[in-house]
């Protein structure tokens, strides 16, 4: 449960059907064509453009000090994490920096937790680092929150990766002991 990219039902959205409801209304919005429309035409018919990029911010840093794991927030952002040590586990959305290359984002289909005896699968289907959007996402355990500066614990998460977002980790909303995954998912690796 600690790692974040182990595949799995552990998934954020597996476990919130009602962000996933929220992401495909969102997308279907943003990039939707209204039938028999070009997408210029629904822009001006909406009055608003489509999003062609972003930009995200890192907030802090991942650090390894031993077998210790800070989450260095930049302290401009220290009042953001008022309350979050009454949570036990925390969601770190962080990037995977060192897949950075158009090489990797341009994947689309690996096997599964690198093991070749798993389907060749699309990586939106997997946790796998390489993607278009190299966004990782783990729930660790807390250990403390001191100010700008968050321990934790199994965060799979590399020395020095750009953290783009924490959530607090909610029970209710964030786990779904019945979500349904492929025969490969159920498969136990060493750790």
């Amino acid at each position: 449960m600690g790692r974040f990219f182990k595949e799995g039902a552990d998934s954020m959205l597996l476990k919130n059907p009602k962000g996933l409801a929220w992401l495909i209304v969102i997308f279907l919005a943003l990039s939707g064509t209204t039938q028999g429309q070009s997408p210029k035409k629904q822009e001006k018919a909406s009055g608003k453009e489509t999003i062609k990029s972003m930009q995200l911010n890192p907030i802090g840093t991942v650090k390894h000090q031993g077998k210790q794991i800070f989450l260095e927030i930049l302290p401009e952002f220290t009042p953001a994490l008022d309350g979050l040590a009454g949570f036990s586990h925390v969601w770190v959305l962080y990037w995977f920096h060192e897949n950075d290359r158009p090489e990797e984002r341009a994947t689309l289909k690996v096997h599964p937790r690198r093991d070749p005896t798993n389907p060749l699968t699309g990586v939106f289907a997997t946790r796998a680092p390489v993607r278009p959007n190299l966004i990782g996402l783990s729930v660790c355990p807390i250990i403390k929150v001191e100010g700008h500066i968050v321990e934790v614990a199994d965060l799979d998460a590399k020395d020095g990766s750009p953290i783009l977002d924490l959530k607090p980790y909610i029970p209710q909303g964030d786990s779904l002991p019945d979500a349904a995954t492929p025969d490969w998912v159920k498969k136990i690796y060493p750790k």
